[in-house]
């Protein structure tokens, strides 16, 4: 059973910067990020393989970076330039022979 445990997230003010992270209990090779705001289905934010290969959503292009340290299984995610339109739950991904594990989510909540 994979876990997924992530930190960080909060309170941040519209222009601002915050950075969440993702530990996994093994090595995964497609991580990343998905968000649910309320009401709303879940979307992805970006995901990235162990080579490092990248995808964003068009919302996370420019604003938004996804890394990876393949050494300590961890994903994290810097976001810059907030927007209260950010504001949501934000998930842990990884999948592992095409089934997707979850981490426990994350709030992000941008005021304006």
């Amino acid at each position: 059973q994979v876990q997924l445990v992530e930190s960080g997230g909060g309170l941040v003010q519209a222009g601002g910067s915050l950075r969440i992270s993702c530990v996994a209990s093994e090595i995964i090779n497609r991580m990343g990020w998905y968000r649910q705001a309320p009401g709303k289905q879940r979307e992805l934010v970006a995901t990235i393989t162990s080579f490092g290969v990248t995808n964003y959503a068009d919302s996370a292009k420019g604003r938004f970076t996804i890394s990876r340290t393949n050494a300590k299984n961890t994903v994290s995610l810097q976001m810059n330039s907030l927007k209260p339109e950010d504001t949501a739950v934000y998930y842990c991904l990884g999948s592992v022979n095409g089934y997707a594990y979850w981490g426990q989510g994350t709030q992000v909540t941008v005021s304006s």
